[in-house]
């Protein structure tokens, strides 16, 4: 099965995520170490279809595993999308020589990636999103970094929030899951968590919240609102005409996509690289790279982008008994 590949292509698609050049290291240089030959693909699905494609070596990726972003870059690509761009992406691939190909991004990325395996390009997923919203995955890419990243923006916003005595909606990144605003909940002591997978949208009760808190003693109190709910500032206007404390909307943005990424960044996304190279010089496609059980393993695509994840209800009840 290992002589059926002799050329591995990568690339990046999707959101950026800290901890993707680690990834790229580990495929190029597990790649070589099979005896294999890899290239690289700029700019995602949309470099493919441009023939952005060049020759990568071991020095390609020298001093390349501490930086944020990818040094690939990404777009996103709506041609791809369709079964004419899925086939000139194969055509494109088998073109270059490329008979196996790892693609580091989110789910949209798979979809992409299951269309390639079945147009005979061996392809192999690995998760690389902050949202932490793959089913088949304890990890993805870039979440641990990303949290991090706004814990530390939520912990200074507090400072500030509680010399004002104010109360501060703070809104980070996920789309529609919520994991970063929960896991930053706990870890930043926030008062309120909203969650895309259970907010009621009973604004109210938030309202009434506060104002019990403000009569039991309580100065300040801090909002997370996961990006999938939004409308951040508009809600901070309404608290703040209801309860009449002064209430301000931080808005953390794509700072969360950025920076170097954190040791366990550096280290999975290493390990999932190498996991995607050995699977493709083994003659495997059609596979998404996860993380369960402390074991790093793989899944089928097809079988991966059917599960569904779902919110802990026990980190849920602790994030509510700690902002008692």
């Amino acid at each position: 099965m290992a002589d059926q590949v002799k050329t591995i292509g990568v690339l990046t698609s999707g959101g950026d995520a800290p901890g993707m050049n680690a990834a790229i290291r580990a495929v190029v240089r597990k790649a070589l170490a099979h005896g294999l030959k890899v290239k690289g693909i700029y700019q995602g699905y949309r470099g493919l279809l441009n023939e952005e494609i060049v020759d990568m070596t071991a020095r390609d990726v020298s001093d390349t595993i501490s930086k944020g972003g990818t040094i690939l870059y990404t777009a996103r690509c709506s041609e791809f999308r369709t079964p004419e761009g899925q086939n000139k992406g194969a055509e494109i691939c088998r073109r270059h020589g490329i008979d196996g190909l790892v693609v580091i991004g989110g789910d949209g990325s798979f979809a992409g990636a299951q269309q390639l395996a079945a147009r005979g390009i061996n392809t192999i997923g690995v998760p690389g999103t902050i949202d932490l919203d793959i089913a088949c995955t304890e990890y993805t890419i870039g979440f641990d970094t990303a949290v991090n990243t706004a814990m530390d923006a939520i912990d200074k916003v507090r400072d500030t929030s509680t010399s004002h005595e104010r109360c501060s909606i703070i809104e980070v990144m996920g789309r529609n899951a919520g994991y970063i605003a929960l896991w930053c909940g706990i870890a930043n002591g926030a008062e309120e968590v909203l969650l895309p997978e259970l907010y009621d949208y009973n604004e109210q009760k938030l309202i009434d919240n506060i104002i019990d808190s403000r009569k039991k003693g309580k100065k300040h109190f801090i909002v997370i609102n996961a990006e999938g709910i939004g409308h951040s500032t508009s809600m901070a206007r309404r608290i703040e005409a209801a309860t009449g404390m002064e209430t301000r909307a931080t808005i953390l943005g794509y700072m969360q996509r950025g920076g170097s990424p954190t040791c366990k960044d550096r280290v999975y996304a290493s390990m999932m690289g190498a996991y995607a190279a050995d699977l493709l010089a083994e003659g495997k496609s059609n596979r998404v790279v996860g993380y369960r059980n402390g074991e790093f393993t793989d899944f089928d695509i097809d079988e991966a982008l059917s599960m569904q994840k779902s919110i802990s209800d026990y980190m849920v009840r602790v994030s509510r008994a700690m902002a008692i």
